[in-house]
């Protein structure tokens, strides 16, 4: 069972002919001790379909996974809603969309931290207006400099809005995507030091040897998020019906 799933990807460049862009899909599940693990890699051919998303979906609940509580991605375009909508729906799993990765990419890298800073009163906003609000004062500061950033928070408000009903121990968890932010960045150095790779199979063997080094034990983890305790009570009453035995975390 995991209190989130993760799902990003990243461009590799394979030669199939002619040099072309193939996305190499990431997971990483947040488990109820806090503990991220890294859970696959799966090569994509360029679309996001709801086959692709549910072939990767019941690859991981074939390995063993019961239960996700949420299922979070960014980038999520909307001719591509209807086949993830499915499939968390199919999972049980709640589907989030996290806006703070696309905020940043859109950033040049020096204001990241003053956007980080502006950004948080959103997503911790104890109710809708307050949150209004935060992101009228971040149009205010940022909307000249940053007019697709303003956009990219208005278009996704409505699906962003169902998001405040959680505790703010749960929300800090699901905005928390620095741990496949960081992974990105490994498998990105790796990916650029070696130009191109001529088949599929390279890229990943060359990403999986990344995700070993991270982890000498050859599990494929990373440490948990500190202050990991008042998001696993937050997590408790919320979803108490699904909550398993103490043993099994």
């Amino acid at each position: 069972m995991y209190a989130a799933i993760f799902i990003d990807a990243i461009m590799v460049k394979v030669r199939d002919g002619q040099v072309a862009n193939r996305p190499v899909y990431a997971a990483i599940g947040v488990s109820l001790a806090g503990d991220k693990d890294i859970l696959g890699l799966w090569a994509g051919t360029g679309g996001e379909g709801a086959k692709f998303w549910m072939s990767v979906l019941t690859d991981i609940r074939n390995r063993g996974v019961t239960d996700v509580f949420f299922l979070v991605c960014d980038g999520l375009k909307r001719d591509s809603r209807g086949g993830r909508e499915r499939v968390v729906a199919d999972r049980g799993a709640e589907l989030h969309r996290a806006s703070d990765p696309d905020t940043f990419r859109l950033a040049s890298k020096r204001d990241w931290d003053a956007l980080k800073r502006d950004v948080k009163p959103i997503y911790t906003a104890p109710n809708p207006t307050v949150a209004r609000a935060a992101l009228d004062e971040l149009t205010d500061q940022w909307g000249a400099k940053y007019a697709a950033i303003v956009r990219l928070w208005d278009n996704a408000w409505e699906e962003f809005i169902p998001f405040l009903d959680y505790d703010v121990e749960i929300r800090t968890v699901i905005c928390s995507t620095n741990a496949i932010e960081s992974l990105n960045a490994r498998y990105r150095r790796a990916v650029r030091a070696r130009g191109h790779f001529p088949t599929e199979q390279a890229a990943l063997k060359c990403l999986y040897l990344v995700t070993r080094s991270l982890d000498p034990t050859g599990r494929g983890r990373h440490d948990g998020p500190c202050g990991w305790k008042p998001a696993l009570n937050a997590f408790a009453i919320t979803f108490a019906d699904r909550w398993p035995a103490a043993e099994t975390y």
